[in-house]
């Protein structure tokens, strides 16, 4: 068997078989193969595609590659959720307590943000004291006393997922479905999980900005999921605005908080709610949507899903009276008014745009390196179907930065104000299971 074969194979539009894929993962992760012929490969990936059997056996070569978190130990099934990516995406911080008040035993791993704001991790350590660096017997303890935990990537998982990754991102084949699907799906099933609800965004904020594109990831996904022996469920949801009214850290974990207490914007209780009420569901603790999601909201009601979040602060070395007192939370210093300067309504708000701004202002990394600013970040006064005049506050910068012109410019040309009223695009877009 030799490479060159391999990629004169996959060129030609042939299905590579598990010997091969494996001697392609195992040879790159191990330095045995070098990058100019990996390149090639992912090209020719990219003109020709991999059928579902491919990507599925591409997918556990890189789970191999690496650790693979053992959860038996904890009781009940365990339920992953993930997001694809999108601004103001705050969905992990409510559906974390929602599920874990419902008795199912949530352990998740997250990672931190690169790009426009924070990771999830990045926003719970905007709370004082967070622990985000559990060791495994403490992480799987927690889940099994209190139903919940939360850690940063720990180990070396799929560390051949890395090294294609950082490859594709400079030869240009990023956008590849197999390639996409297998990577997220790799990281999922060496966490360990029983089962995995899929958060695929659509929409200009999003990786996949049309409702096709983003059917055929999830297609994509949820055949590996399902080939390997978890159930996996995906929710496409809009990502033509950002998610909710606020975006950065600190002030995207006091919108959690409101939505914990049933207050704050219809996109993001909606898409919370029923991410969380897919999760009940495969979680086993409920047969049906309906049933779950009246349980959900009734957590919401009487104030236990709250009390869950704070429950998990607590466990993990954080304040917990933040989260009581979300005020406490850490603040900008300056506040900035990005003013309409016409009549209409608002048509669109370009997360991308929103997103790019929120950085400037210091709420995201442009490298890994970059140190974020917790309290930095942007309120949206305005979303897609509000009517404006001139002169009404579209959205509000937070920043503690002098300079904020060049985030100002980005976040009033995010926004598209027209004439005629709005089309209203649904929260949930399509469910693939």
């Amino acid at each position: 068997m030799h490479i060159l074969e391999i990629i004169d194979k996959k060129k030609k539009g042939r299905s590579l078989t598990q010997e091969e894929i494996y001697y392609v993962v195992n040879g790159y992760t191990q330095g045995k193969i070098p990058d100019y012929q990996i390149s090639a490969l992912l090209m020719a990936i990219y003109f020709k595609g991999m059928n579902e059997e491919e990507t599925r056996m591409l997918t556990m070569a890189m789970v191999e590659s690496g650790d693979q978190i053992d959860l038996s130990s904890i009781k009940g099934v365990k339920v992953d959720k993930h997001s694809t990516g999108g601004v103001g995406d705050k969905v992990s911080l409510i559906v974390i307590p929602l599920v874990a008040s419902l008795g199912i035993p949530v352990a998740k791993m997250s990672g931190r943000g690169l790009g426009h704001t924070g990771g999830t991790i990045d926003k719970l350590e905007s709370i004082d004291g967070f622990n985000i660096s559990l060791t495994m017997e403490k992480f799987i303890d927690n889940v099994n006393q209190y139903g919940m935990a939360i850690v940063g990537q720990t180990g070396d998982l799929t560390p051949a997922d890395k090294k294609l990754y950082a490859l594709r991102d400079v030869t240009a084949t990023v956008d590849s479905v197999p390639l996409i699907a297998s990577s997220i799906m790799s990281k999922k099933i060496a966490s360990g999980s029983d089962a995995i609800v899929l958060d695929v965004k659509v929409g200009n904020g999003a990786f996949m900005k049309t409702l096709e594109e983003a059917r055929v990831l999830a297609q994509a996904m949820v055949s590996i999921g399902k080939g390997l022996g978890r159930n996996t469920v995906a929710v496409l949801t809009n990502m033509n605005e950002p998610l909710g009214r606020e975006v950065g850290n600190a002030n995207e974990v006091r919108e959690a908080i409101a939505a914990l207490k049933g207050e704050g914007s219809e996109d993001l209780i909606n898409v919370s709610v029923t991410i969380a009420s897919y999760m009940a569901v495969l979680g086993k603790a409920f047969d049906s949507l309906e049933d779950a999601k009246k349980a959900i909201l009734e957590n919401i009601a009487d104030g236990s899903a709250l009390t869950k979040l704070e429950t998990l602060v607590k466990i993990q070395g954080g304040n917990p009276d933040q989260i009581l007192h979300p005020e406490t939370l850490p603040t900008a210093a300056i506040s900035v008014p990005v003013i309409s300067e016409k009549d209409g309504y608002v048509h669109e708000i370009r997360a991308q745009e929103i997103g790019t701004a929120a950085m400037l202002l210091g709420a995201g990394r442009e490298t890994k390196e970059d140190i974020i600013d917790y309290a930095a970040g942007i309120s949206l006064e305005k979303k897609v179907g509000d009517k404006v005049s001139k002169g009404d506050i579209l959205c509000t910068l937070l920043t503690n930065r002098e300079n904020y012109q060049d985030a100002y410019d980005k976040a009033l040309d995010a926004y598209e104000v027209n004439e005629e009223e709005a089309e209203i695009i649904p929260f949930i877009l399509d469910v693939i299971s």
